[in-house]
């Protein structure tokens, strides 16, 4: 274990709060020219359907999370491309006991990021619930309790316009999983705190005929027109549409503004339009890259006859296609040395912003410690799983970028037979890389489930016997989510173990890499594995 007493209190905050100080930098690539440019995308991890605000010189993000925990994201910004994970607006989800166990693909869909009266606004939607509202004075502090301001099934992608003559609207859109219709726009009305809608709702668009599946609107203003900034078309083969109109409730004017064409960017659409104040106007995205999730891009955009232009028109069709590579925003400071955390050496007593949990977090699940290590603790499956895609309590974050390797070292601290702990790679299909105690003996293995969801028993396809409690856990993943596992008794000899796994996406999430640790047999002493640090490469 580390000797953490070296350290002060006050050098260890530090170098938590700046979180790169701990983290290999793969965001972005800037690259190194007279002209300074940059690259996409300018966030190869999974934030999905990001909307982006600008107060000041600061720029906020935050994203869909699911079911994942602690949710709603927060990230700041300097410059538009390079981001930190500063906080969570939400570090539970509500019901509480819906949410207290995994509910894959629901909870937080597409939420709506503002700022108004010197109040930050969060709106999103549950599509099983409805549409909620947190709010803070303080992005980096702690958000409201959310309030359920528009209750219904199906209702998601919400997002709030505060007029001029002090109306408040709000604009939505509809799953048709739950409400059994789609492809529609609707607008209504609030009260002028924003806490409740009101039962007086207006479809301003139906994109049926040419537009299918048209969602996630953002509602704007800008001089005499307001605006809807909404995809269609679907996640990986849609393209993004701007609706116009001088009146609120329409009717609205349409055209696409940004497509694939012939790049390799596929389903460019969902995200937000943000000014800087040297006058630039940018628009943020996301791209699905399956295993990966959905990676965050950055296109220029500029305003021609009160309509947006976004990314380039390389086919001289009039719509935008996404660049690649283009010249970074003009601004006065630049977010330096700003990346996501990745690294954890489990320095300080809590963990950092980079793990997300399948659910409600419950405390005996694991601790942080002030001795260098996180105490993961061996906890019983639940009776009806059958896999892990039931398992709530997966240490877990988001792949960071087309090729890394992770590697732990753990200690084990098993005190049953049928305890196990291990490194993780989670989605559809999963594996892992366990340590297991039977007959008080301890093996290591590969375990592979294929089709989780379904209810998929796993497989081991390789074991051996192994007599350190110490154990340093690898896993490298290649371009294509291609992984292998190895391991090391003394941190410089890794032997490869099991066969090459092709990591698979989640349910509207991207693979994730992480730590567990369960046990067969419920007990009252339960073992636990300490985790003593967590690096990419």
């Amino acid at each position: 274990m580390k000797n953490v007493k070296i350290y002060s209190t006050i050098v260890l905050f530090f170098c938590y709060s700046i979180g790169f100080a701990q983290s290999k930098i793969f965001q972005n690539k800037p690259i190194q020219d007279t002209v300074k440019t940059y690259s996409n995308p300018i966030i190869h991890a999974d934030y999905s359907d990001p909307d982006v605000i600008r107060v000041g010189e600061d720029y906020f993000m935050t994203a869909s999370s699911f079911n994942c925990v602690p949710g709603l994201p927060i990230l700041h910004s300097k410059d538009l491309v390079k981001w930190q994970l500063v906080n969570y607006a939400l570090p539970k989800l509500l019901p509480e006991e819906v949410y207290d166990s995994p509910q894959h693909g629901k909870g937080v869909w597409a939420p709506c990021i503002r700022f108004h009266q010197q109040t930050f606004y969060i709106y999103y939607p549950d599509p099983d619930f409805g549409i909620y509202m947190t709010q803070t004075l303080d992005p980096f502090g702690k958000w409201s309790e959310p309030v359920l301001v528009k209750k219904g099934k199906g209702l998601i992608d919400p997002s709030p316009l505060w007029d001029d003559d002090g109306k408040v609207y709000l604009t939505y859109a509809l799953a048709g999983s739950r409400a059994g219709i789609k492809s529609l726009l609707l607008v209504c009305t609030m009260n002028s705190e924003g806490t409740l809608a009101n039962a007086d709702d207006v479809m301003v668009f139906d994109g049926h005929e040419k537009h299918p599946t048209v969602e996630g609107p953002k509602f704007y203003k800008k001089d005499d027109y307001y605006y809807i900034f909404a995809p269609a078309g679907g996640v990986k083969t849609g393209w993004q549409l701007v609706l116009r109109s001088k009146f609120i409730y329409g009717p609205y004017e349409v055209r696409i503004v940004l497509e694939q064409g012939k790049t390799k960017i596929n389903g460019p659409h969902q995200g937000a339009w943000v000014d800087t104040p040297m006058g630039e106007h940018w628009f943020i995205h996301f791209q699905d890259l399956d295993s990966y999730g959905r990676i965050v891009h950055l296109q220029p955009m500029k305003w021609i006859d009160d309509w947006p232009v976004m990314g380039v028109d390389t086919d001289k069709n009039g719509i935008g296609n996404p660049v690649q590579i283009f010249e970074t925003p003009k601004t006065e400071k630049s977010s330096l040395g700003y990346t996501i955390p990745t690294n954890d050496e489990f320095n300080l007593p809590k963990l950092g912003l980079q793990w997300q949990w399948h659910a409600n977090t419950q405390a005996y699940w694991g601790y942080p410690t002030n001795e260098g290590y996180y105490n993961l603790n061996c906890r019983p499956k639940p009776i009806h799983a059958t896999n892990l895609w039931q398992i709530p309590n997966l240490l877990l974050q988001k792949f960071p970028s087309e090729s890394f390797s992770v590697t732990s070292k753990l200690t084990f601290k098993f005190r049953q037979n049928g305890e196990n702990a291990g490194l993780l790679i989670m989605g559809k299909d999963y594996t892992y890389l366990q340590v297991k105690q039977v007959d008080n003996q301890r093996y290591i293995s590969q375990v592979i489930c294929k089709d989780a969801p379904m209810g998929n028993i796993e497989k081991t396809v390789s074991e051996t016997q192994i007599n350190s409690s110490i154990i340093y856990l690898r896993v490298n993943v290649d371009k294509g989510g291609i992984c292998q596992f190895s391991y090391s008794e003394d941190y410089i000899k890794f032997i490869p173990i099991g066969e090459a796994f092709i990591a698979k996406e989640g349910l509207w999430i991207g693979a994730k890499v992480g730590l567990f640790a369960l046990s067969e047999i419920p007990t009252n002493d339960a073992g636990s594995v300490q985790i003593d640090w967590f690096r990419f490469d």
